[in-house]
């Protein structure tokens, strides 16, 4: 066998050894969903707590979305587990809801992290008897989005200003 063989096998037993806790996963960075949303998390600190912004590809009234802040924590895996977070969207200037959703994070034998959460979005109604048709739950899988360093999803908001109509 080859040398460039043998490193390539032992390579590749290595890596399927690696113990899950040895794989961490990250939650800074940029992550897309299955509608294209970004989701854009800092630094997560010491204590867990982490924010970021929000940028959604759906919108309740349709119309132009902007990116909202998003603020959360993560909660530590006890040893060889998946760390599991929590974070709230406050969608802004162009919604009446927020957004709370709970997940966990993995990382599989390839390296891919996906972020699998569960979300509930509760829209402002005008009375009690609408309160029924308020919140509404669902599922997301985000993946990493790999980008340059820095921060990115500023840039990709779309403008709503330029959504006006020409005057005559």
């Amino acid at each position: 066998m080859g040398s460039s063989t043998f490193a390539l096998v032992l390579t590749l037993a290595l890596v399927a050894c690696v113990d899950p806790a040895e794989r961490k996963c990250q939650l800074r960075g940029l992550w897309r969903n299955e509608q294209d949303s970004l989701m854009e998390i800092s630094a997560v600190r010491d204590n867990g707590e982490f924010q970021g912004k929000y940028l959604t590809q759906v919108t309740l009234a349709g119309g132009c979305a902007r990116a909202s802040p998003l603020t959360g924590a993560q909660q530590q895996p006890s040893e060889g587990g998946w760390p599991t977070f929590a974070f709230t969207v406050r969608w802004d200037k162009f919604s009446n809801a927020t957004t709370a959703f709970a997940g966990q994070c993995f990382v599989d034998t390839g390296g891919k992290e996906t972020l699998t959460t569960m979300w509930l979005l509760r829209e402002a109604v005008g009375s009690l008897e609408e309160d029924w048709k308020a919140t509404r739950v669902g599922r997301n899988v985000f993946t990493r989005k790999r980008i340059p360093k820095g921060k990115i999803l500023p840039s990709l908001s779309p403008s709503c200003e330029d959504t006006a109509s020409p005057a005559p």
